[in-house]
């Protein structure tokens, strides 16, 4: 959902956090140097969810970057999104791309990648990563070429 400044609802306001994923908290705004492409990362690094078998919780730093177009996540909303993980079960692989894809649909970014950075939990630690590059576009061959080269 496209916003003003104003019309924003989490930014400034007694945060409400969430019971279970909700990736309704989510807002945007408008990106006022569409002639410019630029990087936006975000880093959380308490990023909490649960395990959908164990119920045991998983802990991880969560990367996003993103090559902005018209819209722009804002970054209260974000964290309010990301910490709707908390009671939620998914493995890894899942949040990664649920993540990745809510932020698709809500911005029609140029470019995103985001990576979990998850701690180990049975003596193994998981990193999934996931990318994509708007189809027919340059960003969209920049996406294999970041996909071929991620270790």
């Amino acid at each position: 959902m496209d916003r003003s400044k104003d019309d924003l609802k989490a930014l400034g306001r007694k945060t409400a956090y969430s019971q279970d994923y909700d990736p309704q908290v989510l807002e945007t705004f408008e990106n006022k140097h569409r002639e410019n492409d630029y990087w936006v990362r975000f880093n959380c690094p308490e990023f909490t969810t649960l395990c959908p078998i164990t119920g045991q919780p998983d802990f991880a730093e969560i990367r996003i970057s993103y090559v902005p177009d018209v819209k722009m996540v804002e970054s209260k909303s974000l964290k309010l999104y990301l910490f709707s993980f908390r009671s939620h079960g998914d493995f890894h692989e899942d949040c990664v791309n649920t993540i990745m894809k809510d932020l698709i649909a809500l911005m029609d970014p140029k470019y995103i990648e985001v990576t979990g950075l998850f701690t180990p939990r049975g003596g193994i630690s998981i990193y999934p990563y996931a990318n994509y590059g708007r189809p027919g576009t340059r960003w969209a061959q920049l996406a294999e070429e970041r996909f071929a080269r991620h270790e």
